[in-house]
């Protein structure tokens, strides 16, 4: 591992990772928060290593990033992802807190947001998640609006995900996008996804079909001196969906259930996560998973393309 520590901000690059950047290989940031708040352990550290896998297979390298003990590392080794995968006390930090955590020398996992910013810091460009946060239901009068948002604003990260997640807004989720000018492209379809859904209902805004266009409309984006960064949907392959119609019976019990136990805040969405998960006697997590693969492979292949 090669460590950069200054008294400002203490860095680690894995291996890979900093021998990468030594060559000016390809590489795909991954956040944290999906193995230690997506699912139990052994089947998050399975998910995490066969999700780095794809992105080699595929000629890049995986960054999986996390704040460890105030240390903010960019990539993990196998023992600090096995260690990750077993830790409880984790914070989910984003915008507003991955400072906190690295200042009081915490242990935090990465949102989308935190993602983007220390994948911005350390030069990487594409990033490869499950789904965005957004709007959430009844943000007109809870204001609950995920920091993922404004982070895409400002941000100049290529995020590649399977839309937002189908408990948001959608609709208003895409509203706040392009209000912000943020470029949302679906690959390979003219509908918007809704996550464990390969359709919303919704048009997308824009629509490519290969990496090499994706790289080739970024590459434009950036001699125009555009800020910001940019949100690839990329459908849940087809075999691991569950339609969109039979998803909103879930999302309508799960947030009934929010609603009796008072859940509030970042408690949100792991909490309706989790009762999606029962309900649907684990098939949403096993499509999560699946599109996650889908979405590692693309950001790869994406991330190739630019370099």
């Amino acid at each position: 591992m090669t460590k950069s520590t200054s008294q400002l901000l203490p860095i680690a690059y894995s291996t890979e990772v900093a021998a990468a950047k030594q060559r000016g290989a390809p590489i795909v940031a991954l956040e944290s928060t999906i193995i230690t708040h997506g699912m139990p352990y052994p089947g998050n550290i399975q998910m995490a290593e066969s999700v780095e896998q794809i992105i080699r297979d595929q000629g890049a390298v995986p960054a999986t990033i996390a704040v460890i003990h105030g240390t903010l590392h960019i990539g993990l080794e196998k023992h600090e992802l096995e260690a990750l995968a077993q830790t409880t006390d984790a914070m989910k930090v984003s915008r507003a807190d991955i400072a906190f955590a690295i200042a009081e020398r915490r242990t935090g996992a990465t949102t989308v947001a935190a993602t983007m910013i220390a994948a911005e810091h350390a030069g990487i460009k594409v990033f490869a998640t499950g789904g965005i946060g957004g709007v959430h239901r009844g943000a007109e009068t809870s204001f609950d609006i995920s920091a993922d948002l404004t982070e895409l604003a400002r941000t100049a990260v290529i995020v590649v995900c399977a839309g937002a997640k189908a408990i948001l807004d959608v609709p208003k989720t895409l509203e706040v996008l392009e209000t912000n000018g943020v470029p949302v492209v679906t690959f390979g379809s003219t509908e918007f996804p809704a996550f464990w859904s390969r359709a919303s209902g919704l048009k997308s805004p824009l629509s490519l079909n290969s990496p090499a266009a994706i790289a080739n409309f970024q590459s434009t984006r950036e001699q125009l001196g555009i800020d910001g960064g940019m949100l690839i949907a990329n459908p849940v392959p087809e075999e691991d969906e569950i339609s969109s119609e039979e998803m909103e019976i879930y999302i309508t019990r799960a947030l009934s259930h929010a609603e009796e136990d008072e859940i509030a805040g970042k408690a949100v969405t792991p909490y309706l996560l989790s009762k999606i998960f029962d309900i649907t006697e684990g098939r949403s997590l096993e499509t999560n998973i699946a599109l996650v693969r889908n979405n590692a492979r693309l950001a790869a292949e994406i991330a190739v393309a630019l370099a």
